[in-house]
């Protein structure tokens, strides 16, 4: 559903004064229209949230104390979820008569427009069929390799070559960086149904302030990879238990330049692929596992929030989540009470994951390097190995029909 003109909607919290721009017979009526010109342009967000926020628990809804844009309403009949962005927001949940009465309510405080059954949001495409729902974002992808001039056939198996090495000095500066930072900008966009350039995009998206010629043809490469894998989405199965469970990998002194880390994740709700990351550590790390457990506080981090996050939406985990990682030295640091030499420095980290374990709400298990499938978001893969974890993501291609 759309909200017209939700801007103007809100109230304003303080009188402002504008002088009238000469030529208009009605200069109360230019007050006005300035006064709201002005309210749009900085106060409008805010004000339009609160304003909804208000209206929007008159109808027994409540905002996610873990998401301040969902709402949630529960009765005996079903659950009931409503995502606000900006003046665009997605309705839905089991309870058939609520989400009817919801929208009625809705018309009846705003003027809003009901687009129907989503199947296209904010540059996101969504497929609805039997088996579940595809998400891609193939439009949007095409659009932007047509803003970067890629008219070739060319294509890339990867998005970055093999142990690809990006510095800050290596090339020439770019004259003008408008164009890189475009399509930086779009890549991280695009990144949120494609999984499998969000390591590429992290990397590239480091010299925005200063981007040379092979930070450009690094990006061109990620073009040409999107442009051979176009309808690539994800697949979230109708079908599949609702477990939470998350994979954490860490790639030691991964940057050539301040030989910083780089912290991968990744979530999966049964089959489902919900959540991930590829981020440069902010400390370095002084071995591969003080790397390995820096990774494991940040993926904890999300495992909580995610189970807040889940729980406000009716899907309860009473059980501890398991959490894969494939460094046995860090998991043993988890478990063990007595600090030495070489953790003293990362001890908040290490107190903060064993007070998780010891709660139960995390259950660290080791997993081989070959079935770590938060690899694909540390390091740089062959096209074997890229496309075999892949695979395990539930990233698909669909095809136009």
């Amino acid at each position: 559903m759309d909200v017209k003109n939700a801007f103007l909607n809100g109230d304003l919290t303080k009188e402002v004064y504008m002088q009238p721009l000469p030529g208009y017979e009605h200069p109360l009526d230019t007050v006005c229209r300035l006064r709201r010109a002005l309210y749009g342009l900085k106060q409008a967000p805010h004000a339009w949230f609160s304003k909804f926020s208000t209206t929007i628990t008159q109808f027994t809804f409540s905002s996610s104390s873990y998401d301040s844009a969902l709402f949630i309403r529960k009765t005996p009949h079903g659950i009931t979820l409503l995502l606000l962005y900006v003046d665009d927001m997605i309705i839905t949940g089991d309870d058939l008569d609520g989400i009817h009465e919801l929208k009625h309510f809705l018309s009846s405080h705003f003027e809003m427009k009901d687009l129907g059954s989503v199947s296209y949001f904010l540059g996101l495409e969504i497929s609805s069929t039997p088996s579940g729902l595809y998400l891609t974002q193939a439009k949007y992808a095409s659009d932007l390799l047509s803003c970067a001039g890629l008219t070739d056939s060319k294509t890339a198996p990867t998005p970055l070559k093999y142990n690809a090495r990006l510095t800050s000095l290596e090339g020439t500066l770019l004259s003008d960086a408008t164009l890189y930072r475009q399509l930086v900008g779009s890549l991280v966009y695009l990144s949120i149904t494609r999984p499998d350039i969000s390591h590429a995009v992290h990397i590239v998206s480091q010299f925005l302030s200063a981007p040379r010629s092979t930070h450009y043809a690094a990006i061109l490469r990620i073009l040409r990879y999107v442009k051979g894998t176009l309808f690539h989405g994800l697949h979230y199965s109708a079908h599949t238990p609702l477990e939470l469970c998350a994979y954490s990998d860490a790639g030691w002194a991964s940057d050539p330049t301040d030989r910083r880390s780089t912290t991968g994740y990744c979530f999966f709700l049964g089959s489902l692929l919900i959540s991930w990351q590829s981020k440069k550590q902010i400390v370095v790390s002084r071995s591969s596992t003080e790397a390995e457990y820096r990774a494991l506080a940040d993926t904890t981090q999300e495992l909580l929030w995610l189970r807040w996050l889940l729980k406000d939406m009716g899907v309860l985990h009473p059980t501890a989540t398991t959490l894969h990682c494939d460094n046995r030295s860090a998991i043993q640091i988890a478990h063990n009470d007595v600090f030495h030499d070489c953790t003293k420095h990362i001890e908040i980290d290490c107190h903060f994951i064993r007070q998780h374990v010891n709660s139960g709400i995390i259950q660290l298990q080791f997993v081989s390097s070959a079935a770590q499938v938060a690899d694909l978001f540390t390091k740089t893969h062959l096209p074997g190995r890229f496309h075999e974890l892949l695979s395990k993501l539930q990233l698909v291609s669909l095809k136009p029909s």
